[in-house]
């Protein structure tokens, strides 16, 4: 008889065990669906969710569409580029704003006794102030141009393929300065008006 009253406590003590486990699991589930459902509810964990707008900063330059001369397209910006034309719309959606850098710019080549001289233009599909952000921080743009061009290859800036990356790489290093200073790029393109390579 010993035997079997010894059996049964074990059993009961086991079963609960899985009691107290099941619903130490169940109320976890409950609280972690709470907080689910919360955190979708309030717009997701960094404060935007699918119903909300990410936060435009209205000092930041806005993307402006074609034919709309200055006018800011409406919710657009916040970006350093537009993004991709629609599909068959024929050209670009956002205006084009050139402006021409006013001095070359002059450099060695990297390992070689060769050097080059550029003119640039840029463009930006953004409203002025992308313009008068490069205006106002030329010395460290033409720095920053410099040191991008002292980088380029010499058998490479005889190649379009090359120029086209030099074109890329001085995109890059405009753009990274406008970032560090205004926190906005907005360059979309640069473009040489002149080329010389001696």
């Amino acid at each position: 008889m010993s035997d079997v009253s010894d059996e049964q406590p074990k059993a009961k003590k086991g079963g609960k065990g899985k009691k107290i486990i099941l619903l130490g699991v169940g109320g976890l589930l409950l609280i972690g669906g709470g907080v689910g459902a919360g955190i979708y509810a309030g717009g997701g964990l960094a404060g935007g969710g699918a119903a909300h707008k990410p936060a435009v900063d209205p000092n930041q330059p806005k993307l402006v569409l074609k034919g709309q001369g200055e006018s800011p397209a409406d919710g657009e910006g916040g970006g350093d580029g537009p993004g991709p034309s629609p599909a068959g719309s024929g050209g670009e959606k956002y205006e084009s704003s050139y402006f021409q850098i006013e001095k070359e710019f002059t450099s060695n080549l990297k390992d070689s006794p060769r050097f080059v001289q550029v003119g640039l233009g840029i463009v930006t599909h953004y409203d002025k102030r992308v313009i008068d952000n490069l205006r106002r921080h030329e010395i460290p743009v033409r720095s920053a141009v410099l040191l991008a061009l002292s980088g380029a290859d010499e058998a490479a800036v005889f190649t379009p393929e090359g120029k086209a990356q030099l074109q890329k790489s001085l995109t890059k290093a405009i753009n990274d300065v406008l970032k560090q200073k205004e926190g906005f790029g907005g360059i979309a393109d640069v473009y040489f008006t002149n080329f010389i390579v001696q």
